[in-house]
């Protein structure tokens, strides 16, 4: 298996802005879910704001980004960042997983999602926030 390390870049509200931004200027593919897409609107007003978004490009850049929904406390510039680790592989993953596990907070139990059959996200004992997940194509079909 192979995983990608990408920084995972967090918004409230902007990150659709943000990623059309990084796509204008290196180039590539973006791909956008919204939170209506995913069946995950905690708000009404928040359904068309990213719930995950990448932009990707031949030459190797990366970078991810979502729009902080409001029941969660964001603050610009507090956790600004996530570390996102992506792979093919679930049990690989899981075993990701538990090395960062050891004194951490688990944000979000490693488990099934509306849009992976692996997906969590912890703080690790350093207050560094990751997020694994298993890579599977995404279609707007």
């Amino acid at each position: 298996m192979t995983i990608a390390t990408t920084p995972h870049l967090n918004f409230r509200g902007d990150a659709r802005a943000a990623l059309e931004f990084y796509q204008a200027a290196f180039g590539g593919r973006i791909a956008l879910v919204r939170y209506v897409d995913a069946g995950a609107v905690t708000d009404p007003a928040e359904a068309e704001q990213i719930m995950w978004g990448q932009v990707d490009s031949d030459a190797g850049f990366r970078v991810m980004a979502y729009d902080v929904p409001g029941h969660t406390p964001w603050e610009p510039g507090v956790i600004p960042v996530f570390v996102s680790v992506r792979g093919t592989d679930a049990d690989e993953l899981a075993g990701y997983w538990k090395g960062l596990e050891e004194g951490a907070t688990v944000v979000v139990p490693l488990a099934p999602a509306g849009w992976s059959p692996l997906y969590g996200m912890l703080r690790d004992r350093f207050g560094v926030t990751w997020v694994l997940d298993l890579e599977v194509p995404w279609s707007e079909d």
